[in-house]
């Protein structure tokens, strides 16, 4: 099926996430769309354009979804399995496009409901020369339980290419296990051939992914080399990991997503690696291996590898925009926004001379456009993301929960005008930041994770920065097993608040329920009306394991926001005589927090439901924390006298263990 538009982008839009020009026509081709309940091939016969006509850029987006498995299942999307995508043409050739590891997404996870969908997308424009006509599409679900759906679609973009593709040719395929004998080398002879005539470059692509676990945890858990050989010679030596699983985008899971792997996180893309083969040109005959490092034990590789054969470049000069990570509503960067200072765009030179300055000219529709040059150096192919200066119009709108569209386009390309133009400009929609409160309160419990065996500093901590990217406000060294209560007054600006845990398991981790990890939390809360908590976006609120998800995110978490100055109505407020105590219901420690007295000096008293004072604990600063361990269940109050003044404060809390 084929549908045509005038602009990408426009399509895009419909799908939610970011949108790129075209100077032509897109034709779109739907390939698979099915359910995948059990393990095995799920194939579809597709009809992509007839050969003739030239693309700039072919993407393939596959969306995993999910469906509610009939009956009772023990699990229903649950699990990390491989997805891997192939291309079978009329004339037998079989090449994977592109490979995911499904993510853990129990329904009950708060970003994996029902309704939960994921878009990956590959850029697929080298396999054109077999994208026309006739052929099947295969989804290869290597799952032992339903509960995930896949569909494909791709987007062809008329247009000049960067490079003719001559020639695509498969080298070695297949899952094989390692450490065995035979071994896992017999399965990646030596392969002799001879590059297509007019070929001025020519690159190898490896797919390669580690599963089972031996006692080395190899070899989804444990990091191997492989060595590719041109010629007889080594030309590159790789390790075969994913050390960023703990930033995955798509966060919480309900597994283990946390643990980096065998060049894979579960819910994320397996990226290739690519090799370039110098000296493979036109009618030279070349040979080209691959070994993995020696290992006895147990595990198995999947892998795929291929040869690409290039002609000569098309452009001299040609700067591209491949995307937008922030400000955007795209899945794929939900770490990174909503944003209120500064946009980041992904950056691409597609021509023969190296870049040293780009450009743009950026902002939000019907608002002022602001311009920025850009300084550095890209060569062929390099890329990079480029961090532009704060745009105004982002702080001004933070808190408004309306839909916007951010602009980004390439004016200049090293002060000249850029050979394409085509692919200089990129949008899209985006929600604001939150604006919050000129004050408010962070509290941090850290539990007892340290940052070595011999220290009592926790791994966990916090920072404020403003948009010049300096620490206004911070929470470091922190002593484990403590509790820190601390207000926050900012001035009028753009800030982030970074909370970092270095273990990468968050404030609380499921995992960590049976072991001797206790749980550490953190509170954003207004000064008044103190009890209320600050919303933060892709962060859960809670204390303890009670819920599995709460203060999880891996390895680090950010919030950006705005502040307004303060109105003097809202000053005269922050003066009023408050009481707090958190968390309420509560079951072995109670924090109690008391505002708008130039000085606290008094005592706490808790006094059960026949009136006895049950508890008396002396309090000379705004924050105190009462152990309650040995109270029964029950409704007390918390009386606080301050011995200066003679004022009290009375609130209720509810202990029930």
């Amino acid at each position: 099926m084929m549908k045509k538009c005038l602009y990408l982008l426009a399509v895009l839009l419909c799908l939610n996430f970011t949108s790129k020009a075209a100077p032509g026509d897109t034709t779109w081709v739907q390939a698979n769309n099915t359910q995948m309940p059990w393990f095995g091939s799920y194939d579809s016969s597709v009809v992509f354009p007839a050969k003739g006509k030239t693309y700039r850029n072919i993407y393939m987006i596959f969306t995993l979804g999910k469906y509610v498995c009939p009956g009772s299942p023990t699990y229903c999307g649950d699990w990390d399995y491989t997805i891997l995508n192939y291309l079978i043409t009329p004339d037998g050739q079989n090449l994977e496009l592109g490979r995911l590891i499904s993510p853990y997404a129990n329904a009950g996870a708060p970003r994996t409901p029902w309704t939960w969908q994921q878009h990956y997308v590959y850029d697929v424009t080298d396999y054109a020369p077999l994208l026309h006509d006739s052929a099947i599409m295969r989804i290869a679900f290597s799952g032992y339980s339903g509960g995930f759906t896949g569909n494909i679609r791709f987007a062809f973009i008329e247009g000049v290419p960067d490079r003719d593709v001559l020639g695509v040719q498969r080298l070695w395929t297949g899952s094989y296990g390692y450490g065995g004998v035979p071994s896992i080398n017999t399965h990646f002879p030596t392969i002799t051939g001879k590059a297509p005539e007019m070929t001025k470059s020519a690159k190898m692509k490896f797919i390669v992914t580690g599963h089972g676990s031996d006692g080395n945890g190899c070899c989804e858990f444990m990091p191997h080399n492989y060595q590719v050989i041109l010629n007889g010679g080594v030309i590159a030596n790789t390790k075969i990991w994913r050390d960023n699983c703990g930033l995955n985008e798509l966060y919480p899971q309900s597994g283990t997503w946390i643990y980096n792997r065998g060049n894979w996180c579960p819910g994320a893309m397996v990226y290739p690696n690519f090799h370039d083969l110098p000296g493979v040109l036109g009618g030279i005959t070349y040979n080209v291996g691959l070994q993995f490092d020696p290992y006895s034990g147990g595990g198995s590789y999947t892998t795929e590898g291929q040869i690409f054969f290039y002609g000569g470049m098309k452009k001299t000069l040609d700067a591209s925009i491949d995307q937008i990570i922030a400000p955007t509503n795209d899945e794929n960067h939900f770490r990174e926004n909503p944003i209120c200072g500064s946009p980041i765009v992904h950056v691409k030179n597609r021509g023969i001379a190296k870049i040293d300055s780009i450009t743009f000219q950026y902002g939000i529709k019907d608002s002022l456009v602001q311009s920025f040059t850009w300084v550095g150096s890209l060569k062929t192919f390099e890329e990079t993301d480029v961090v532009l200066p704060p745009l105004s119009p982002l702080m001004v709108i933070s808190g408004d929960t309306s839909t916007y569209k951010f602009t980004a386009k390439i004016v200049m390309v090293n002060g000249s005008g850029d050979a394409d133009t085509a692919n200089n400009t990129m949008w899209a929609k985006f929600k604001a930041a939150p604006l919050w409160p000129s004050s408010f309160k962070i509290a941090l419990t850290t539990g007892n994770e340290a940052i070595s065996s011999s220290s009592s500093i926790s791994e966990k901590s916090w920072a404020i920065f403003d948009m010049n990217n300096n620490i206004v406000k911070q929470r470091t060294n922190a002593i484990i097993n403590s509790t820190y209560n601390d207000t926050v007054s900012l001035p009028t600006g753009c800030y982030k608040l970074v909370i970092t845990d270095s273990s990468c398991d968050g404030l609380q981790w499921w995992a960590n329920q049976s072991s001797s990890i206790t749980p550490g939390y953190l509170y954003v809360k207004k000064v008044i009306g103190s009890s209320v908590n600050i919303p933060m976006h892709g962060y859960t609120y809670g204390i303890g394991y009670g819920s599995a998800y709460n203060n999880d995110f891996g390895c680090s978490y950010t919030q950006y926001f705005s502040v307004n100055t303060p109105t003097a109505i809202e000053n005269i407020y922050e003066n009023e005589l408050l009481i707090e105590a958190y968390p309420n219901p509560a079951k072995s420690v109670v924090n109690v927090d008391i505002s708008g007295m130039q000085q606290v000096k008094g005592e706490i008293h808790l006094i059960d439901a026949l009136g006895r004072v049950v508890s008396v604990t002396h309090c000379n600063d705004a924050h105190q924390q009462i152990n309650i361990a040995g109270l029964a269940n029950g409704v007390y109050t918390i009386l606080f006298v301050n011995e200066t003044s003679g004022n009290k404060l009375t609130t209720r809390l509810l202990i029930a263990k």
